[in-house]
């Protein structure tokens, strides 16, 4: 759709008609140069255009299960598998959706359902930062990387990632991180936790101190998991 103010410019365009035959054609010949222009300048730009404009991509879509879009801006775009995401993005899941996204070229995230994800800076050889805004989220990043470690920040806490697999999301009433494979460090209100293969930590509320590490019961591994499934 044109904009108001491209509407106006638009409409103000007008062909003034001399009394030659000579003149008549110089005049049309013009404006339709100058309605041409117009039109061209005036064509809507799709939404991955727009994505694509200023940035690198970040990262590829691996596997969808129902919906799934990236905002950037104000620009919302649906995703598909193969699709491309960029820096600034943020990826949101619908109701019963779960979305895979590699990073970069060893990283891995999934997004369940009713979940967001800010790409907020992602490079493929220096890895970046994410930011879980809602959800649960599963990353796995491989243990042989080169590349520099991931942030992974959330209104709860933040998390440095290497050569790691871990789980982070809702869990028995608390923001829970789990690491399954590799090496994490949580950090929250001043404390930092590192978790060992198997542990997990809670977050009561934004604000509050991480729990002391603590192997969780395969029940409740299961229901995070069960999250991203």
């Amino acid at each position: 759709m044109v904009s108001p103010s491209l509407r106006h410019r638009q409409g103000g365009v007008r062909i003034e008609v001399g009394r030659s035959r000579m003149a008549i054609l110089r005049a049309a010949w013009a404006a339709s140069g100058l309605l041409a222009g117009l039109l061209i300048g005036l064509m809507p730009i799709g939404a991955g255009d727009v994505a694509r404009a200023d940035t690198a991509a970040a990262g590829l879509v691996l596997n969808l299960r129902g919906s799934a879009e990236a905002t950037r801006e104000t620009v919302q775009r649906p995703l598909s598998p193969e699709d491309s995401v960029f820096t600034g993005d943020a990826v949101a899941t619908g109701a019963k959706s779960r979305i895979e996204i590699r990073l970069g070229r060893d990283t891995t995230i999934a997004i369940g359902e009713n979940g967001r994800v800010k790409i907020d800076d992602f490079l493929a050889e220096a890895g970046g930062e994410i930011s879980l805004e809602a959800g649960a989220l599963m990353l796995d990043k491989d243990p042989e990387s080169v590349a520099r470690p991931i942030k992974v920040n959330s209104d709860f806490g933040q998390i440095a990632v290497r050569g790691t697999n871990f789980f982070a999301g809702p869990s028995r009433g608390s923001f829970g991180v789990l690491l399954l494979r590799g090496h994490v460090v949580v950090t929250a209100a001043g404390t930092s936790v590192e978790l060992k293969a198997g542990e997990g930590t809670d977050i009561a509320y934004p604000g509050a101190p991480p729990s002391p590490p603590k192997v969780w019961a395969p029940e409740r591994v299961e229901e995070a998991l069960a999250q991203l499934r």
